[in-house]
């Protein structure tokens, strides 16, 4: 069967079974991990994700490991923060849904013992479907930091983009996502975000694909940031990356009309048509409606990809796993498949 014009994928994370919790192991990471794999591959997802498991911290649930995982090991930011340093990072604006710093950057930053390409390699091995790897951008890891060494955040995220520019060009998925969820709610940092998200984007040479996912904030099954799509209309036509993946079941479709005409022609669209801030399963029937009526704003070409809105690690399994096989069913039903 050809590829389909639009093709299926997840976002990113996966609700971590339970077992593994339990009783967490390498062993255990990698028979979950293909689990995760053989859920998404029976459903017919085009390119798969690998849930991002071995990021979990049960220390850590505000971020599950979307933040520390990555700032944690780098060179050049300590990890234990003072009783004031929190009350410092209190103060600062953009990042209210977080009670302390990921941590206190103190001399110039470097890789550490940060290593994605490790990861990568692991779940490479558990499938021979095309790959989705994903990692959290530099916009979004500064603003958890407190920064006692840089100029600002713009250099601050600058110098995190080389990290991460470092570690990406060491891979070769079929698709390299940038996740960002924080820039949605700052539109007035868009300039600077977008040359720290393209350092690491033009540095990933070897994936065949390149993609940045933008949400407006997951928590509880609350937003975390308030705001349009039409204010990052800039952002998004700076970026070098084919495609973007983008929330829309939660909030609706009617914001897309601003992208038939204003977003580049070359950057593909993702559109959500999956609401996980919802438990709900939706059928089939749902889903095919919500592609039609973001077709309808924005024209069934532009629209490359299907996904969730967000990722399922605040989901129960069960949940994940009805609403991934209706993401597939309904696309296919858009199809005529």
């Amino acid at each position: 069967m050809a590829d389909p014009s639009i093709r299926a994928t997840l976002v990113g994370s996966y609700p971590v079974p339970e077992w593994l919790l339990a009783l967490p192991s390498t062993q255990g990471l990698i028979d979950a991990t293909k689990v995760v794999f053989q859920t998404q591959e029976l459903a017919g997802i085009d390119a798969v994700v690998d849930g991002e498991l071995y990021r979990w911290d049960v220390n850590h649930p505000e971020t599950n490991g979307m933040i520390e995982y990555f700032v944690r090991p780098m060179a050049g930011i300590r990890n234990a923060v003072t009783r004031l340093e929190g009350q410092e990072f209190s103060r600062q604006e953009g990042m209210g849904f977080r009670t302390a710093p990921a941590g206190v950057v103190e001399g110039p930053l470097d890789e550490g013992v940060l290593d994605l390409p490790r990861d990568y390699r692991r779940a490479r091995a558990c499938t021979d479907k095309p790959l989705k790897f994903t990692m959290t951008g530099p916009h979004m890891l500064c603003k958890t930091l407190l920064d006692k060494h840089y100029a600002g955040r713009p250099e601050l995220a600058m110098a995190i983009a080389g990290v991460l520019a470092k570690q990406a060009a060491e891979i070769d998925p079929e698709v390299l996502q940038i996740d960002e969820a924080n820039v949605t709610g700052h539109p007035d940092e868009a300039d600077w975000a977008a040359d720290a998200i393209n350092v690491v984007l033009d540095a990933a040479t070897q994936a065949k694909e390149k993609g940045v996912h933008l949400c407006f904030g997951n928590y509880g099954g609350q937003s975390i940031q308030k705001g349009h799509w039409d204010k990052l209309l800039g952002l998004l036509n700076k970026l070098h990356c084919d495609h973007v993946v983008m929330e829309f079941a939660f909030r609706g479709y009617g914001e897309l009309a601003a992208f038939r005409d204003g977003l580049d022609p070359r950057i593909g669209i993702g559109v959500g048509v999956i609401d996980i801030k919802a438990n709900t399963i939706e059928s089939p029937e749902t889903v095919a409606r919500r592609i039609e009526e973001a077709a309808s704003h924005v024209g069934a070409e532009r629209i490359t990809w299907v996904h969730p809105d967000c990722g399922f690690w605040m989901n129960k399994r069960n949940v994940a796993d009805g609403k991934i096989a209706a993401l597939v069913k309904g696309r296919d039903l858009y199809l005529g498949r």
